[in-house]
């Protein structure tokens, strides 16, 4: 797959189901998430990402034409409150159709460009922060696309933006680990606590996974299991066990992710994983 088509997926897929997903969550329940984000309203949030969506793709059209454009130094905590209170006021259809407008246009806008334009190291940074990156920071009601996007392209590449990058020892510091493979196991093993639960709640819906009950020492007892094995073993094994999540990840249907059980640990272990240790 393309970077290009990566990115017109989202827009067609998951920010497609966005709303319609939010929506089939409780009341009470769909608040809380979203107060959890910092938002009072999930129109609020809403308005976060379409603002976003608007400012930058201008920008980005700019650049795959070869033209000049306005370099803004964003004060975001004030953008952000821009963009909330300019559509206070208005309708909620009317707000949420505009929404869908914009999404519209935005994939209309990227079917557009160039295919050698989504390699340009300034689109990718912006389309990965308002389409990509900001689905997973404003994640609200987990969809089996984003999981396995995760899977599949931030996960697997994650090994290679380590040894890619020119600060891991800092790196490692900030996340408290001798080496990389005790991160990379780290992550397959919560993710079989993962496959324990989705596999549970499959055979009873009202099936409930707690996991560990002391998480710190847990996570001391993954480090020490797998001090023994090489960093070529981990690594190895890491790759295994991604696939074998993929396998079930496809195998699930859609209605699967209305479970809370399921939704709860791929999107702890999966999706909000990733960026607790991105590199």
């Amino acid at each position: 797959m393309t970077y290009k088509q990566r990115v017109i997926d989202f827009m067609e897929i998951e920010w497609a189901t966005y709303v319609e997903r939010f929506q089939r969550l409780p009341e009470l329940g769909g608040s809380q998430r979203v107060r959890r984000q910092g938002y009072n309203r999930f129109r609020d949030m809403l308005a976060h990402i379409l603002a976003w969506w608007e400012d930058v793709m201008p920008v980005v059209l700019a650049i795959a034409e070869n033209r000049e454009f306005e370099r803004k130094k964003y004060d975001f905590d004030a953008f952000n409150a821009e963009a909330v209170a300019k559509y206070q006021a208005w309708d909620e259809a009317e707000f949420l159709a505009h929404f869908e407008r914009t999404r519209q246009k935005t994939v209309a806008d990227l079917r557009s460009m160039n295919e050698a334009a989504f390699e340009d190291r300034r689109i990718q940074g912006r389309l990965n922060g308002i389409i990509i990156h900001h689905a997973r920071e404003h994640l609200v009601a987990l969809s089996k696309f984003l999981t396995l996007d995760t899977l599949e392209h931030e996960w697997a590449a994650y090994a290679a933006k380590f040894e890619a990058s020119d600060k891991k020892e800092e790196f490692l510091k900030l996340q408290g680990a001798q080496r990389f493979g005790d991160l990379l196991a780290h992550a397959f093993v919560w993710w079989d606590e993962g496959v324990t639960a989705v596999q549970g709640a499959l055979q009873d819906p009202n099936f409930i996974h707690k996991g560990p009950a002391d998480v710190d020492a847990y996570n001391a007892e993954i480090v020490a299991k797998y001090q023994g094995m090489s960093e070529e073993e981990i690594r190895a094994l890491f790759e295994k066990k991604r696939l074998e999540l993929i396998d079930l990840v496809r195998g699930l249907p859609e209605s699967a992710f209305s479970n809370p059980t399921i939704e709860d640990w791929l999107a702890a272990d999966v999706v909000e994983h990733f960026d607790e240790h991105a590199v």
